[in-house]
């Protein structure tokens, strides 16, 4: 591990994947289809963000969302709970919500207070409107190969991947983390992309020589810089989707689940803050416009079949 204890200095500037310039240049073409669609049909997007509660990091992230949603020129519904709303309410805003058809994406701030029922809650929404992919149906289609809602995170990291390696075919690539929301939906996506793919967990034997012979590591995992220098082979691309707050030498830090200042050897790596993160939100608000555009598909196949 010494051998990797380098400055940031050391890690070339090309090789850092700057996840905040590529999510501005997919927010501007959102942006620009939006408008397009507006010019055309007198109609845009809608995304609808429910926030149950007053938790401080939630409220930041509903109020960034509605900010972006707003500047994409799309409607923004968002509808804040007090912390005492019970479960049949906040089910029947879902319901409420899924029959809007001003509303093409249904999003529900997680995590939820205590006595709520996440899961319930998640599958009570409009497959065709659950943008942030959780819903099992979604989560199935995904893993069958058909057209699925991705959840935002793992579809970010993706575009990320393809944007500085191109085709993926037959690279091995091994995802650090088998969450719902990252780590499975991450493998499956590069499944679909021809990658040869190995899921690791914290039951996996000896992940350091797994992770080492890999050309691709996801690392998703809430492990601050778990994955060392030592761990990468030369010329691997590294996407790290943690985010943790440490506190080194009197003051707080953001850092990733990867030991960002030991991968100068990496062909590419994502810094945290500043690379997966900012995809996030970009992402979101492509998935609201892919709901739309299936939901005007059907609208149209429907006039087609009373014609």
């Amino acid at each position: 591990m010494e051998a990797f204890a380098q400055s940031e200095a050391l890690v070339p500037a090309s090789s850092v994947i700057d996840g905040k310039a590529y999510a501005a240049g997919l927010m501007s073409r959102v942006k620009t289809e939006v408008a397009e669609i507006k010019g055309r049909l007198n109609t845009v997007p809608g995304l609808a963000v429910i926030l149950v509660g007053e938790d401080p990091a939630s409220s930041v992230y509903v109020a960034s969302k509605r900010r972006e949603t707003q500047a994409a020129g799309m409607n923004s519904f968002e509808h804040r709970l007090p912390e005492t709303t019970s479960q049949i309410v906040l089910l029947d805003l879902v319901k409420e919500l899924n029959g809007d058809p001003r509303v093409h994406g249904i999003l529900v701030q997680l995590p939820l207070p205590g006595h709520l029922d996440a899961d319930a809650v998640i599958e009570a929404i409009d497959p065709a409107k659950d943008v942030d992919g959780f819903h099992v149906i979604n989560a199935g289609r995904l893993t069958v190969g058909q057209n699925a809602l991705v959840p935002c995170t793992p579809l970010g990291c993706l575009m990320l991947l393809k944007d500085r390696l191109g085709d993926l075919t037959g690279r091995h690539a091994v995802v650090v983390g088998r969450s719902n929301i990252v780590g499975k939906p991450m493998a499956q996506l590069l499944l679909q992309e021809d990658c040869t793919v190995t899921i690791a967990h914290r039951h996996s034997r000896d992940l350091a020589n797994l992770t080492r012979i890999a050309d691709i590591v996801v690392v998703a995992v809430g492990r601050p810089e778990m994955v060392r220098g030592d761990w990468i082979k030369p010329g691997a691309t590294v996407i790290d989707v943690g985010i943790n707050r440490v506190v080194r030498d009197g003051k707080s830090r953001l850092v990733g689940d990867v030991a960002f200042a030991e991968m100068g050897h990496a062909h590419a790596v994502t810094p945290v803050p500043g690379g997966v993160g900012p995809m996030t939100i970009g992402c979101l608000l492509s998935n609201t416009l892919e709901a739309f555009r299936r939901a005007q598909d059907r609208e149209e196949t429907s006039a087609m079949e009373i014609s």
